[in-house]
């Protein structure tokens, strides 16, 4: 009986390089054989590759494997979701159409089992991090995917994996320690979610940090980590919510 709910975020998939990204995606397609037997719905919270853009035609190259794993799933009559994060918020239509897979750009609220949940990847939110926030609002105008476009994919892969790598501006990406709850912005923007609405739970990526905070009386915010450092996932079995750690 599948009743267990997944959640993966911040795999980086082609960081540094596809070489050396190759044993994380080996990994994570395991992971993904390994939950395909009693999953009832597998949630990608952004960050699944180091960069992604679409043309309208061209789609970056390799990854074959944990694209054709998604589409087993999502074919075998598994629901999954994927949320884009800051490395491939320039995802369009691909999975939508080719995997059958919803696209979201901003968080979203499930309930499962009588839990409500907000699910998103976690990036912008919360105060602070003024510069990625301006940045952001430039990445995701018409108006600058429209000119990204006429770049050729072999120059603009090339050239946004470099500053993937290189600019923490772009990428968002802030010290991978705990700060401590007071400076926690996702702790931050969690509190101020509750005094409008209760949430069972909040599920994040982009911290690279896992982490299970308690932010209000029967509320607790959940960082997923990552599949570059700690390959770590959540799990809810309709009582409990677990952070655990893949060991092929």
């Amino acid at each position: 009986m599948k009743t267990k709910i997944y959640f993966a975020s911040d795999q980086h998939l082609g960081a540094p390089t596809h070489e050396a990204s190759f044993p994380r995606e080996q990994l994570f397609v395991s992971w993904l054989d390994t939950i395909k037997h009693d999953a009832e719905a597998i949630f990608l919270l952004g960050d699944l590759f180091d960069f992604w853009f679409e043309y309208q035609t061209v789609v970056p190259k390799g990854f074959v494997r944990v694209l054709g794993k998604l589409a087993e799933i999502r074919d075998s009559g598994i629901p999954i979701y994927f949320f884009v994060g800051n490395h491939d918020l320039w995802m369009n239509d691909y999975f939508e159409k080719e995997l059958n897979i919803p696209v979201y750009r901003d968080n979203k609220e499930f309930t499962f089992y009588n839990k409500t949940f907000l699910i998103g990847h976690g990036d912008g939110k919360g105060p602070g991090d003024l510069g990625y926030k301006r940045m952001k609002k430039v990445f995701v105008h018409p108006f600058s995917k429209w000119l990204y476009r006429w770049l050729h994919p072999d120059i603009g892969v090339k050239l946004a994996q470099y500053l993937s790598v290189k600019n923490k501006l772009i990428s968002g990406e802030a010290d991978v320690k705990y700060l401590g709850e007071d400076k926690e912005w996702l702790v931050h923007y969690c509190k101020r979610k509750l005094q409008t609405k209760h949430y069972d739970y909040f599920v994040f990526g982009h911290r690279h940090l896992p982490m299970s905070l308690a932010v209000g009386t029967n509320a607790t915010y959940i960082n997923l980590g990552d599949w570059v450092s700690y390959f770590t996932y959540g799990v809810f079995d309709g009582e409990k919510f677990d952070l655990e750690t893949f060991k092929k």
